[in-house]
Formats: C-alpha cells, structure tokens, sequence
C-alpha cells in the first residue's frame, strides 16, 4: 500500500475522516501523591499539558520525576488527587470505572514494554482482541490498511511464538491501532531492547503518527528515542523542567 492511500485513510480516533485541531489530551493543574503524613511523595505537581493530536509526544525525566506516573494518569490507568485531564474533549477524572473501563477499551490504545500478547490466540486474534472487549465490529479495510503497513499480513494466522521478535512488536502496535483511538500510550516501550529492535518500535511508532494520523505519547528514558518524536516533555520533581518543540529539526 503506498503512502497515498494510506493518507486517504480516515485518521484514527475519527472514522469520518474529519480533522480537528483540538488537542487530543488537556491536563490542568494534575496532582498525584502518595503517601501520608511525613511520609507524602508528590508524584505530580500541578502539571498543565496539552498533547497535541496527530503527533508524537514523548516524556522524559530520571528516576522519581513522574514521568510514568504522568503517563498512567494522562491514560487512566490511576487516579488524580487534583486537577483534571481530558481526552479527545471527554473529561476523564470524573468518570466512573465502567465509564473509564469504556473509554480505555475504545478510544486509547497501549503498548507495554513486555508487549503483552496472549501466547495461545493468533497475531490476528490478539490485534482484535481490544475490539472483542469493546464489543464492536471488525473494520476489516481497517486490519488489511495496519497489517499491510507493519509487513505481518502473512503472519496473522501463526501463534506469538512463531513469529520474530521485530513481529511480535508490530503485532502489539497493530493491536494499539485496530480500535482507531484517540491517543496511543507507550510505556518504555524500548526498554531492554537491543538497538536493531528499538528501531523497528520507533520507526513503526513514527509511521502511525505520519502515515496514520495517530496521537502517540511516550515515556522513555532514552534520549535518542525521545529525538524521534515531535515533542520532548522533560518532567523533574513531579514538574515540567522543559518542553522541546522537535520539528523544526526534521
């Protein structure tokens, strides 16, 4: 498939291929703590951030910034103590848990560092597996346009541990895409990667952002994983120290 018909393509999050200029998450005045008493940590600190849709975030900071923390909150994974985030114009913090549940299944899509795939279901049963959960129809146009682009449309009857490292990742990737959502969150996901496989993960992460029209954020405490993304978001102290506008760069 070229990249002219891939771009024909509806952008993801939106199947009728209308375009919005509206940031794909707003975070106002974010706190996360832990802890009582003398013991408090501040994970976040009152962070403001607007995620740009269309483009690839990425999220940096040592140890103890919060940058997972940022990440697990931006995608509901956890719960704020102030503030309030929204994704594609949904207000998150007020949902309830089977609101959220929903969300999460519909409109954002994950790829872990362990990838996360179900050894016993096929490549193509484990990328509709969000689908399945969602209980929503197979958009096969959709499967064939994500299959063809990552190179496992071969691959999609064999189990995980028939296939190679590079397309175990493609297939995790493939299955963040397949619901069309919102926002797609990469934990780290080249973490203990050898470097030949941490460039197949970032260049198919950069091709949902340019081919796909896919809002990305990842954490990683890699700088040079970071340099592929639009956006460098540095947190430090539960803060952001800086925020690094990358495309002029390209």
């Amino acid at each position: 498939m070229t990249a002219q018909s891939l771009a024909a393509q509806p952008s993801p999050g939106d199947p009728t291929g209308a375009t919005s200029t509206a940031p794909a998450i707003v975070a106002r005045g974010v706190t996360r703590t832990y802890g009582t008493g003398a013991g408090v940590v501040t994970a976040l600190d009152a962070v403001d951030l607007d995620v740009a849709r269309g483009a690839f975030t990425a999220i940096m900071g040592p140890s103890g910034s919060g940058k997972s923390t940022l990440l697990h909150t931006l995608a509901g994974l956890d719960v704020v103590d102030g503030g309030s985030i929204s994704i594609d114009g949904t207000e998150i913090t007020t949902l309830g848990d089977d609101a959220l549940t929903k969300l999460r299944r519909e409109r954002i899509g994950f790829v872990f560092q362990s990838f996360n795939l179900l050894p016993m279901l096929s490549a193509e049963q484990n990328i509709l597996l969000p689908l399945e959960l969602a209980g929503k129809r197979v958009d096969r146009a959709w499967l064939d346009t994500i299959t063809s682009a990552f190179g496992i449309g071969d691959r999609l009857t064999h189990l995980p541990s028939q296939l190679s490292g590079g397309q175990v990742q493609r297939v995790a990737i493939a299955r963040a895409l397949v619901t069309s959502p919102a926002v797609v969150f990469a934990d780290e996901p080249t973490g203990n990667l050898d470097s030949r496989t941490t460039e197949e993960v970032l260049e198919f992460l950069r091709l949902s952002v340019d081919e796909f029209g896919q809002s990305v954020v990842m954490v990683t405490h890699e700088r040079d994983a970071a340099e592929r993304a639009d956006r460098i978001v540095t947190l430090a102290d539960g803060r952001i120290a800086s925020d690094e506008d990358l495309r002029g760069q390209r």
